[in-house]
């Protein structure tokens, strides 16, 4: 069962977006070899709430020249005074395309703000790309490994890989408590019909969802996903450890302090080479 997500595959954003998805020759200069600038402005275009503590954030503004998988910083009306990092899900786009997963932090008031109360118009300023995984796209297999909105850098760095000659065979172990937290499932299911290079592996923790409804999943969920028979049970650490060492494979790991550390512990634990890992906590 999907979750009405509206992320899609490549092309989703309907007309204009092409071959909009780029990566820039020079991220230091413009054309004109003037040097960029270190804050862009970005409107929103689409706000969809597809989990009480969940939404999905479309924006279209000036070109940001950020690489697949980085972090930016953003300033939003509702919040003026605060900046939050995110990671676009999204890879870089010329027409200024970006999309942001956001879910509400205990105690955040940024992230609770930006899920409840963003609204199409909103103008958000865009600053300083950081940090990120890299993925050779020319090199060995690639493993995913993703907990709630950490799948978000890794979204970005999939459709930047689908622009390569031939793309690293991909593995995304995209993880949750239960099934209802999996809330890319729909994207993810169309996605791996579309890339035969990658390979996406639904984990949950308990196959049952909890028995509150959530207004905002009912709304939006929708008849495409994955079955229930396709997930493996139990945390992404003991799913990924039960794999063994990953020795000739590029590891990323994204999502919360907890899953991250978890997962990492497991991976060299198997005996994964550290060098081989890259992680980041959201």
């Amino acid at each position: 069962m999907g979750d009405g997500s509206g992320l899609g595959p490549p092309g989703a954003w309907g007309p204009g977006d092409g071959n909009g998805h780029g990566r820039p020759g020079d991220p230091g200069t413009l054309g004109n070899g003037a040097p960029l600038p270190t804050e862009w402005t970005a409107t929103v275009v689409g706000h969809h709430r597809i989990r009480h503590d969940l939404a999905v954030i479309r924006l279209i503004g000036e070109f940001v020249p950020f690489v697949a998988g980085q972090s930016v910083e953003v300033t939003v009306p509702q919040q003026p005074s605060m900046r939050r990092r995110l990671s676009p899900a999204l890879p870089p786009s010329l027409d200024g395309k970006l999309e942001f997963h956001v879910r509400t932090v205990p105690g955040g008031w940024c992230s609770g703000s930006i899920v409840a109360d963003t609204r199409p118009g909103d103008e958000w300023q865009i600053r300083s790309p950081l940090g990120g995984f890299t993925i050779d796209p020319a090199g060995d297999e690639v493993v995913m490994i993703a907990g709630g909105t950490g799948l978000a850098p890794m979204r970005a760095q999939i459709l930047d890989l689908a622009r390569a000659p031939e793309p690293p065979r991909t593995y995304l172990f995209f993880g949750g408590h239960t099934p209802r937290d999996l809330y890319a499932s729909d994207m993810l299911y169309l996605l791996a019909g579309e890339l035969p290079w990658l390979t996406v592996i639904p984990v949950v923790e308990t196959p049952d969802d909890p028995s509150w409804v959530d207004e905002w999943y009912e709304r939006s969920r929708v008849n495409i996903g994955f079955p229930a028979d396709e997930m493996l049970f139990g945390t992404l650490a003991e799913v990924v450890g039960s794999h063994g060492a990953f020795e000739n494979h590029q590891v990323l790991v994204c999502g919360s302090p907890a899953m991250v550390n978890a997962t990492v512990d497991r991976l060299l634990a198997t005996g994964t080479p550290p060098e081989r890992i890259q992680f980041e906590g959201l």
